[in-house]
C-alpha cells in the first residue's frame, strides 16, 4: 500500500483531470521533445526523456505509446454517471476517473474521444483509438468479433462489473418487475449494447410483442421514457440508479426488479496488442491494490461494481 498522502493525490488527480471541449487529458505526462538529437542544452547530443519515464509502470508500455506520452482512449460519452458531459461540458465520470488513475501509474495521458458506441470497437482496429473505455460489457462475442460492433475482435481488461437494469417511470405506473413484464409493451435500448440484445432475447419468450425503440445514444432512450414514448429503459444498473437518483431531483424514475445478469466490463485493446493490454492489466492491480480504485468508486457510489483482481477476457 502506499501512503495515504499519496492515495489522496491521486485520487484528486482521478477526480479533477478534466478538460472542456471533448477532450479528456489525463495523467501525469507533459509534452514530448522531438528533437531527439539535440535535446541536451550543452550540445552533447543526448535525447531527453519522455515526462512520464518516471512512472513506475512506464516501462511496460509499448515504445509508440511511450513516445506519444498518451493513450488515445474511444467513448460513448453520453452514458452518465459512467462517462458524460457535465453542465461545463466537461467530461466527466466513472471512466475518466479511473483512466486518470491509471495515466498516473502509467506516465501517460489518456485522452477520451467521443464516438458512437456500436462503432468503437472497429473505429480501434482501424486505428482511430488505441483502446476502448465506455462501459462495455466484456463478451465472447466482442473477444472472437463475432457481433456487429466488434468487428475484428479484441481482448478486454476487466475492471468493473455490472448488469442490466429496468428504468420505468416513478411510481412505476404499469408494474413491471422482470422482463416478462415487458411483452406487449414499447422497450427503450441503446444499438449495438448487452442491453439491446436483452430485448431482442426476451422478445422471443413474448406472445405478445415487444416494440422495440433502439436509439444510437442512451441519453435518447432516457428521453424517450421521460415523454411517454416507452414504458420503460434497459440500461446498465449503475445508469439507472443514477438517472433514478438524479433525474428531476430524483421524482421522474425509479429501478424495478433487480439487477439483471451482472457481467465484466472491459478496457478494450486490439487482439494482438499484448504488450499494452498487459500494461493496463499491470495499472489496473496498482491502483486496486494501493486504494485509489476504490477511492474512485466511493465517490461515484459504485462500491458494488468493484472487482478485487485485474482479469483478462473474464466475460462470455
Amino acid at each position: 500500500m502506499t501512503p495515504s498522502s499519496t492515495r489522496r493525490s491521486r485520487r484528486l488527480a482521478a477526480a479533477g483531470a478534466i478538460v472542456a471541449a471533448g477532450t479528456l487529458l489525463l495523467g501525469a505526462c507533459g509534452d514530448q521533445t522531438d528533437d531527439a538529437g539535440d535535446g541536451d542544452s550543452s550540445g552533447t547530443g543526448a535525447s531527453e526523456e519522455p515526462a512520464g519515464a518516471d512512472a513506475p509502470l512506464f516501462d511496460l508500455l509499448p515504445a509508440d505509446i511511450q513516445r506519444a506520452g498518451e493513450i488515445n482512449v474511444g467513448s460513448d460519452i453520453a452514458y452518465p454517471p459512467i462517462e458524460y458531459r457535465d453542465e461545463d461540458d466537461r467530461i466527466t465520470g466513472i471512466d475518466p476517473a479511473i483512466g486518470a488513475a491509471l495515466g498516473e501509474v502509467l506516465g501517460v495521458e489518456f485522452t477520451f474521444e467521443n464516438g458512437t458506441f456500436a462503432g468503437l470497437i472497429l473505429g480501434m482496429n482501424n486505428g482511430r483509438h488505441d483502446i476502448v473505455m465506455s462501459a462495455m460489457t466484456d463478451t465472447r462475442e466482442r473477444q472472437q468479433g463475432a457481433s456487429e460492433d466488434a468487428e475484428g475482435g479484441a481482448d478486454f481488461v476487466n475492471y468493473f462489473r455490472a448488469g442490466s437494469a429496468l428504468l420505468v417511470p416513478a411510481g412505476n405506473p404499469e408494474g413491471i418487475e422482470t422482463l416478462d413484464d415487458l411483452c406487449g409493451r414499447t422497450v427503450a435500448a441503446q444499438q449495438g449494447t448487452a442491453n439491446a440484445d436483452l430485448v431482442a432475447a426476451q422478445q422471443e419468450e413474448c406472445d405478445d410483442p415487444i416494440e422495440p425503440l433502439i436509439s444510437e445514444v442512451d441519453t435518447d432512450s432516457i428521453t424517450a421514457l421521460q415523454t411517454g414514448r416507452a414504458a420503460a429503459v434497459v440500461t446498465d444498473y449503475p445508469v439507472a440508479l443514477y438517472n433514478a437518483r438524479e433525474a428531476g431531483g430524483g421524482d421522474l424514475f425509479e429501478v424495478a426488479g433487480d439487477q439483471i445478469d451482472a457481467a465484466p466490463y472491459g478496457i478494450a485493446v486490439p487482439t494482438g496488442e499484448t504488450e499494452l493490454r498487459d500494461a493496463l492489466q499491470a495499472a489496473l492491480q496498482e491502483i486496486i491494490d494501493n486504494g485509489t480504485y476504490a477511492d474512485i468508486l466511493a465517490e461515484w457510489d459504485a462500491e458494488a461494481g468493484a472487482v478485487e483482481e485485474a482479469t483478462i477476457n473474464a466475460g462470455g
